[in-house]
């Protein structure tokens, strides 16, 4: 067999090459600039066609358009206007002005905005107020009993758990939120419990101690209950 034997032929007997004139047109008389081009319009005419998602068809709400809640806040309910965008932690602070909840990095970082929501540690910038909405929340102002502290405010307090007391809301909503999962913690779960509070003072030795003496406060044993 010749050299040529492996070459592909068309019907005729000539290769594909054989076809072409000197203007580059190929078989019918389209050019490869011509072939190029209607592919692209063809790749065109179908992505124009393609029907959008379902989740992108619905309305979107305007940031400043107001919708209607009702937050259960320490036992009490709250009926708000508040923009779509607001997070729980704005609408606590600005608009209820329980102010025991701290602003920090606004990122999810440092804790500083920690809140109980259905019995576990949550920070309420990381969610919108209109998530929270038929959630049962707990901020810093309902462990007291009126104007008496609550067991774990009241160990900080005994323990000196604290120096700048910045972090000391967060570091206290850490520790009810463990007591209430875990009545008896060992020192390694306090350490866990308290991992994602940052205190920039490092009264971190004291903070534990108040974490194990809230624990037996919260049993009941011996003073505040």
């Amino acid at each position: 067999m010749g050299k040529d034997a492996d070459r592909p032929c068309c019907p005729s007997g000539k290769s594909p090459e054989d076809h072409q004139t000197q203007d580059g047109s190929v078989g019918t008389g389209m050019t490869r600039r011509g072939f190029l081009a209607s592919l692209g319009a063809g790749a065109a005419v179908a992505a124009a066609g393609a029907t959008l998602p379902a989740e992108a068809e619905q309305p979107i709400m305007k940031p400043e358009e107001l919708s209607r809640i009702t937050l259960r806040i320490n036992g009490r309910l709250y009926p708000l206007l508040v923009e779509p965008r607001w997070s729980l932690l704005y609408v606590i602070r600005e608009k209820l002005g329980l102010t025991g909840t701290k602003v920090g990095c606004e990122r999810g970082e440092c804790g500083a905005c920690t809140v109980i929501i259905d019995g576990l540690p949550h920070y309420s910038c990381m969610m919108l107020a209109v998530e929270a909405e038929d959630r049962d929340i707990t901020t810093l102002e309902g462990l007291m009993y009126g104007e008496e502290l609550g067991p774990v405010q009241q160990a900080f307090l005994e323990e000196d758990a604290f120096q700048c007391g910045y972090c000391t809301p967060r570091q206290i909503m850490a520790v009810e939120g463990l007591l209430r999962s875990n009545p008896e913690p060992s020192m390694e779960a306090i350490r866990a419990g308290v991992s994602g509070n940052l205190c920039r003072c490092g009264a971190y030795h004291n903070i534990f101690k108040a974490a194990s003496r809230a624990a037996k406060l919260k049993r009941g044993e011996g003073g505040t209950s």
